[in-house]
């Protein structure tokens, strides 16, 4: 009856996530560890004309189901409709290019975080500004449109990631949250913005080739726990278009999944850090201090309140892993003996426990798309073994499993040469549901203790419904608090400290991984 007052009476927040292949919203009440309802969507980017996509159509028909669906299980769960809530949070993949007119309208198909055309803008800009601007950053991709003089560049008026893109639309604020801003022009800590210095180097690389400086295209920069505007009536019409929903709800600073992701797993104070693995996969750090020098397997991004963090991010998470899941439960549906996803996940990955810890000399490469870490700019899928390799499901399953680790390990082998500590490890996405399989390769590949918690289940959506809650508490409390003392006080944790078997044979496995990166670079010429 608690949980129904809260929904009728709107002492609730709202979250909505755009992932890679699926849109979630997670509703949660005052109490910011519990869930009232959850809802999804599933959606694929596409391939057009060379670069991956998601047409602008799909994010609202995504939305409003994803809504729809959550209402339905709020409905079912506590028999009551929400019809305000006390705050709501937009969040979403970082980085990409959404790019407008003055008129509000799209300039070209959006271009998402997968995208690696972006080459020659990602190394002049790194060597212009001194810090690594990875390939998938906003700042890398509208200059590579200077660079390849694409007519739509004289027209811009506005750039914003998908997640500043719907809240721009929900509340008619063109603003973004400082993690998510840091994935499209490096921010200054000190100051919480884009970096000075550098947006006045970029406007004088750029000259007239841009209409206006970069800065007053790019979205205001807002910390979490900061207004960033309330749902106007068209933004409740594009949510919930049954005309339910009132208009005046509060939206926190629409974040990416990064930030989201250090929020679900309470890793936004220095030492801290978390895994996030789904489409893609990417550990973050946050900073005791400066890292010495540029890396390019490092991107420099912030906390969801500007703390700076260190990123190995990677283009290619479990989608190959899905793939061969799909394919045995397709097996077992054509034996007669059908499974469902959750149940095939569970028999495979209990499997590789009783794989050789070093994959029994098989390798797997999940690469589905172009790779930079591993200096890939195409991806093509590998299972490779030789002669003499164990051929076995167990090794099988446990090298697809640290074929998901197998990049993300070699950018964490630049944090340690940093000198970069550790006291916590998070780690979160669906493949972390069996309990005790990735987490323990994860603590294997990584050498660190590793902790799942039961609240980072609903991952990123959980995380911006958090954020969205913390509107009501930021003048009394700074972020780090907040999440330590309110929300995850009470939160089980289940902590796998690294074996040394597994280290040693993860260690066996990424040398020879590292060895087989050139047969990755002959099939995306070869294929």
């Amino acid at each position: 009856m608690t949980a129904q007052r809260d929904i009728v009476e709107g002492r609730t927040s709202l979250g909505i996530e755009f992932g890679s292949t699926r849109i979630k919203a997670c509703l949660i009440g005052p109490d910011a560890s519990e869930v009232l309802a959850v809802g999804s969507f599933a959606w694929e980017n596409s391939l057009e004309d060379g670069l991956w996509t998601h047409a602008l159509d799909e994010v609202w028909q995504g939305l409003q189901a994803a809504f729809a669906d959550l209402i339905a299980d709020a409905q079912k769960r506590h028999g009551a409709r929400p019809e305000s809530f006390g705050a709501i949070g937009i969040s979403a993949m970082m980085h990409g290019y959404l790019a407008f007119d003055a008129s509000g309208d799209l300039l070209v198909p959006f271009r998402t975080w997968r995208n690696t055309n972006t080459g020659s803008a990602a190394s002049e800009l790194t060597d212009l500004f001194a810090v690594n601007i990875p390939l998938r950053w906003s700042i890398a991709h509208l200059h590579q449109a200077v660079l390849d003089s694409e007519e739509h560049v004289s027209q811009v008026d506005f750039v914003t990631t998908l997640a500043g893109y719907v809240h721009w639309r929900l509340t008619g604020e063109k603003v973004l949250g400082v993690g998510d801003a840091s994935g499209m022009f490096p921010i200054d800590s000190a100051t919480g913005d884009y970096d000075e210095r550098m947006l006045s180097a970029y406007d004088a690389l750029a000259g007239e080739r841009l209409p206006a400086p970069v800065k007053s295209l790019l979205p205001a920069v807002r910390a979490a726990g900061e207004p960033a505007g309330t749902l106007t009536a068209e933004g409740t019409a594009l949510l919930d278009p049954t005309g339910t929903l009132r208009s005046g709800i509060p939206l926190c600073p629409p974040e990416g999944d990064a930030g989201t992701g250090m929020v679900a797993t309470n890793s936004v104070v220095p030492r801290t850090g978390n895994v996030s693995a789904g489409t893609s996969i990417f550990a973050m750090v946050v900073l005791e201090h400066p890292l010495a020098s540029i890396h390019h397997e490092l991107d420099l991004v912030t906390t969801p309140a500007g703390d700076a963090v260190a990123m190995v991010h990677c283009n290619n998470g479990a989608s190959e892993l899905a793939a061969w899941a799909g394919m045995f439960a397709r097996f077992a549906a054509a034996s007669g003996n059908p499974l469902d996803d959750d149940a095939v996940f569970d028999v495979l990955f209990r499997e590789a426990l009783a794989g050789d810890v070093d994959a029994g000399g098989l390798l797997a490469y999940n690469h589905l798309a172009g790779e930079p870490i591993a200096g890939l700019t195409e991806g093509r899928p590998l299972f490779v073994r030789t002669p003499d390799s164990e051929f076995t499901l167990a090794n099988a399953m446990r090298a697809q499993l640290y074929g998901v680790f197998g990049t993300l390990a070699l950018g964490m082998q630049v944090l340690e040469s940093e000198g970069v500590a550790l006291d916590r490890m998070f780690a979160h996405g669906g493949m972390f549901r069996t309990a005790g399989v990735a987490q323990r390769f994860l603590a294997g590949a990584l050498n660190a203790p590793v902790a799942v918690g039961e609240l980072a289940a609903e991952g990123g959506a959980w995380g911006i419904a958090v954020l969205a809650s913390y509107l009501a508490h930021s003048a009394e409390s700074d972020l780090g608090s907040y999440l330590e003392d309110q929300v995850f006080a009470t939160a089980s944790l289940t902590v796998i400290e690294p074996d040394p078997a597994d280290v040693a044979g993860f260690a066996a496995y990424l040398h020879r991984y590292r060895a087989g990166l050139a047969i990755e670079a002959a099939a995306t010429t070869a294929l």
